[in-house]
């Protein structure tokens, strides 16, 4: 068992590594305390034993720490999907694991949909509950929908690849999901005023959220009010009504009901893509795997 807690320790590492290549580098967190928004059941691990785990797995060294983020029924009968944030000095990111029923076994990697049609059951939700902007006619071939964060650095890297995608491919219909992540202090005003904007005009809303993405070095959690009013008025919203609107308890649940759409397609990282159903990573240097991820989605019948 001790040589299996090791690989794991390895591969998890590994795993933060490569998501902190994803993300900007954090700072180091200094409390390893459980954060449960819900308790464990009889069926499920309890956050004593999580822990226990994660203080063999890793106690070894003081810079690793971590905060349980949830244990849940994984959708794969038989399984418990527990979820970690997990800090060290590469950055942070969150971290799944699975756990047998019989609480002997963990493990580690994504579960993922089976069958003719794997990706069928996703899309056929996201035609239902999205509520973004978008781009491009709906009934085309291909529907790519992007769960974003304005403040996100690498949503502001992948956007011109994006844009080229949705240039060079008529038969896209693109959504625009917010998904602010909490570890960005000013991602969820961001978000909150885009939604107005986007009400306001579709049209507006793109230059908007470009305009964002180029002030980010600009913004910051003292002065964004400001400057998103002053964004959202040069594309033809009045400044009063602006932050009007992104104080609204109604604005803010609908943020709150794109990230709940988001997490439960597991997603937890920005920017995510999902094209007819697929989820796919983008940044600034993979338009060709997208292209013909696009063009297999619109011939795949």
């Amino acid at each position: 068992m001790r040589n299996r807690l090791k690989v794991l320790a390895v591969i998890m590492a590994l795993s933060m590594t490569a998501a902190a290549q994803q993300k900007p580098a954090a700072k180091t967190k200094t409390n390893s305390a459980n954060q449960l928004g819900t308790h464990a059941t009889a069926n499920l691990p309890s956050e004593e034993d999580v822990n226990a785990f994660l203080h063999e797995t890793f106690g070894y060294d003081p810079q690793l720490t971590w905060k349980i983020i949830g244990i849940r029924p994984s959708q794969a009968e038989g399984l418990a999907e527990v979820t970690v944030q997990i800090s060290g000095p590469q950055g942070e990111g969150p971290q799944k694991f699975f756990v047998t029923e019989d609480g002997k076994h963990a493990v580690v990697g994504d579960v993922i949909p089976f069958g003719a049609h794997p990706f069928e059951k996703t899309r056929e939700l996201l035609e239902k509950k999205v509520t973004g902007p978008a781009r491009g006619a709906a009934g085309a071939a291909v529907t790519v929908v992007e769960f974003s964060d304005l403040q996100c650095p690498h949503c502001k890297e992948a956007a011109a690849t994006i844009e080229r995608l949705l240039a060079e491919n008529s038969n896209i219909h693109f959504v625009f999901q917010n998904f602010p992540l909490p570890m960005h202090n000013w991602a969820l005003k961001a978000a909150e005023y885009a939604d107005c904007v986007g009400r306001a005009s579709n049209d507006a809303f793109w230059k908007f959220i470009s305009a964002v993405y180029a002030a980010q070095t600009d913004i910051t959690a003292e002065n964004a009010d400001q400057k998103l009013t002053e964004l959202a008025e040069t594309f033809g919203l009045n400044s009063k009504e602006a932050a009007a609107c992104a104080a609204k308890p109604e604005t803010q649940a609908r943020v709150e009901a794109s990230v709940n759409l988001g997490k439960s397609l597991d997603v937890n990282a920005t920017p995510t893509l999902f094209i007819n159903g697929r989820p796919v990573g983008v940044n600034g240097n993979n338009y060709d795997v997208l292209k013909q991820i696009v063009d297999f989605a619109a011939s795949d019948k």
